[in-house]
């Protein structure tokens, strides 16, 4: 018995030292990330292209995500969480949190579809790609997220004992709803989609590399009918291919482990392993906040010189803007 006390209490601590100082890191991480995106993604250059757009937008809910959603876990690590004892402040911060979620996961989703009709061999299906559909897909993203999670103002409470959170849902119902929502709307649907899309767009090149080739091959002069990608929309693939990579890995571990705390309420569970998945869901809710801030980051490394050329002209101009200010 003192046995299992001491483990339940050795992962309680460790779980309260992750909050106090590694999900400090990723808000630094993650907003300095976010806002710089912003900059970079709506200079003149890139906001023409849907794909940036789409980027752009989600980095920006991706802000207010980590804003509303880190903070308070971060408080919490010293006891000062006030979404864990005040009613409006629990319902806004986790109706917050999971829709902003929901709407940059399913515009990364939309940004893979998007890249899939530029990179089609089909010209009618690269028309598609536009501006103006882009932005109708996001109000209807936007919409929806904000609809799958309206419930929580009605069945999330603070003061909750023997959960997961202390800012969590009143009945079974209203857990059984969101656990489900979230692991199938917000992971495996867009997950799937994305990978489905991502495996289309590389078969879309391949094609598209051997038709040049056989162009190329006929005559190097006539390249009559010939579609090639744009060096930024390449560059800007690159990016989005290995974002969706990453945004599966950090994402599908808290959508299991939803799936787990939706069906453990049939279960019965030791206070022993009751302790270790508390303790795993706090790790996997700060994976999935690493996908709200790793963006930048990711841009920079895999985004080839079109973002790290705009990025720079950004970094020039706020430079001269404080040499003149100075």
């Amino acid at each position: 018995m003192a046995n299992n006390d001491e483990y339940i209490e050795r992962l309680n601590s460790i779980s309260i030292q992750v909050n106090r100082y590694f999900a400090v890191l990723i808000f630094i991480f993650g907003s300095v990330g976010n806002i710089l995106n912003c900059l970079v993604l709506s200079q003149q250059s890139l906001r023409s292209n849907p794909c940036a757009v789409l980027f752009l937008v989600s980095s920006f809910i991706d802000l207010i995500s980590i804003l509303v959603g880190l903070t308070p876990r971060i408080l919490a690590g010293w006891n000062l969480d006030p979404t864990a004892t005040i009613d409006w402040m629990c319902k806004l911060r986790t109706f917050i949190t999971f829709s902003t979620r929901t709407m940059a996961i399913w515009l990364i989703t939309l940004a893979t579809l998007d890249r899939w009709m530029l990179s089609s061999p089909n010209h009618r299906r690269r028309k598609l790609s536009s501006l103006k559909n882009v932005k109708r897909g996001m109000y209807f993203c936007i919409i929806l997220s904000i609809l799958f999670y309206v419930h929580m103002f009605n069945c999330y409470e603070a003061n909750r004992i023997d959960q997961p959170l202390k800012c969590y849902g009143t009945t079974i119902a209203c857990r059984l709803a969101t656990d489900i929502i979230y692991a199938i709307i917000t992971i495996f649907l867009p997950s799937t989609l994305m990978i489905v899309f991502g495996i289309l767009i590389v078969s879309n090149i391949r094609y598209l590399r051997m038709r040049t080739h056989r162009v190329s091959l006929r005559s190097r002069h006539s390249r009559t009918g010939q579609f090639k990608l744009k060096r930024t929309d390449h560059h800007l693939l690159r990016m989005l291919l290995v974002q969706v990579l990453l945004l599966i890995i950090f994402c599908i571990p808290q959508a299991i482990q939803k799936f787990y705390i939706t069906f453990k309420l049939f279960l019965d569970v030791s206070e022993r392993a009751e302790a270790l998945n508390q303790f795993l869901y706090n790790i996997e809710v700060l994976l999935a906040f690493i996908a709200s801030g790793m963006p930048f980051y990711l841009y920079t490394l895999s985004g080839g010189t079109v973002f790290r050329e705009a990025s720079k002209n950004l970094f020039k101009k706020l430079y001269r803007k404080f040499k003149c200010c100075s």
